[in-house]
This record gives C-alpha cells, sequence and structure tokens, in this order.
C-alpha cells in the first residue's frame, strides 16, 4: 500500500466537504489514472469533472500517466472560472 494526499480546489471541495484527502494506493507503480479512480471511488460527484481538471504531481502539471510515489502530494483542479 501506498499513501499520497490529494488536494482538491473550488467546486472539488464543496463536492467532497473537504481541501485533501488522504488516499491509500494498491500496486507498485500507481498513476495518476489510478489516483483519481480512488478519488471518485470516495467522492462519486467528482466523475463528471473527471475529464476537465487539471492534475499536478509535487507542485508540477501532471498526465493522468504520471506514476506516484509515496508521500506524493497530488493537486487536482477544476478549470477556472471568472466572472
Amino acid at each position: 500500500m501506498m499513501t499520497v494526499d490529494v488536494l482538491l480546489f473550488s467546486v472539488l471541495q464543496d463536492l467532497a466537504g473537504c481541501e485533501s484527502i488522504r488516499l491509500e494506493l494498491s500496486g507498485d507503480a500507481p498513476t495518476l489514472r489510478e489516483v483519481m479512480e480512488a478519488l471518485i471511488a470516495r467522492v462519486p460527484e467528482i466523475e463528471v469533472w473527471r475529464e476537465k481538471c487539471l492534475l499536478a504531481k509535487n507542485l508540477e502539471y501532471a498526465s493522468l500517466d504520471t506514476v506516484v510515489g509515496e508521500n506524493d502530494e497530488i493537486a487536482v483542479m477544476p478549470p477556472v472560472q471568472g466572472g
């Protein structure tokens, strides 16, 4: 098992009811795709945002195929909104 912290922003915080979630991932080399799957399993309401979000690993933008490591900090950000 591996643990990662997932920071949520904007509407994702509202849906989850918190600013961050700690997830446990299985496997030797999980990717951000697996992080998103685990996040959606925990907060199903986030599913509608899956394809629209930007992802970052340790403060750098990353793709769904990016491998994550123990204690990495993952950020999930919906599109920027303005008015």
